[in-house]
């Protein structure tokens, strides 16, 4: 069941966001979208010129496209194969982050928070609408950033 999209240079700098277009509103169409939670995975070859060593959550084009496609669907999280790491990548892409060598990914504490916050309440509108219990699904999403969330979080909203 596993979902794996294409991405090629000649779309992440056109912006063309219809290789997931295509598959998410295919999901959508047949009402299957629950059976693919955390079944996402993104297969990027994006041309770098050699010697280069920028990661790809460095290289502005990719941010650019990824911060095109959250606009679409802000509650893809939910699909991303965790697991894996893509919801890690996925992050790395929206968050200002520095690489450490010893610590590894390093995100911007007040930008991570931020975009937590932003995830918790579009998939927690975007669930509920779905039909889908969330309270668990979120509280493990904000353990992936390092974050435990309270039971009363959850009573706000």
């Amino acid at each position: 069941m596993t979902i794996t999209i294409p991405l090629n240079t000649d779309c992440i700098n056109s912006l063309d966001l219809s290789p997931v277009v295509t598959e998410i509103e295919k999901l959508l169409q047949e009402g299957a979208i629950a059976s693919y939670e955390q079944q996402l995975h993104f297969d990027i070859d994006y041309t770098l010129e050699p010697g280069d060593p920028r990661e790809l959550s460095e290289i502005p084009e990719v941010r650019l496209w990824f911060i095109r496609l959250d606009t679409r669907y802000p509650w893809l999280v939910f699909l991303l194969d965790w697991k894996t790491g893509e919801f890690a990548r996925y992050a790395a892409m929206l968050v200002p982050h520095q690489f450490s060598t010893k610590e590894g990914i390093q995100y911007n504490p007040e930008a991570l928070e931020i975009f937590l916050m932003h995830k918790l309440f579009a998939l927690n509108d975007w669930l509920q609408q779905q039909g889908i219990h969330s309270k668990s699904r979120l509280q493990s999403m904000a353990q992936l950033l390092g974050y435990e969330l309270d039971d009363a979080f959850f009573e706000m909203f």
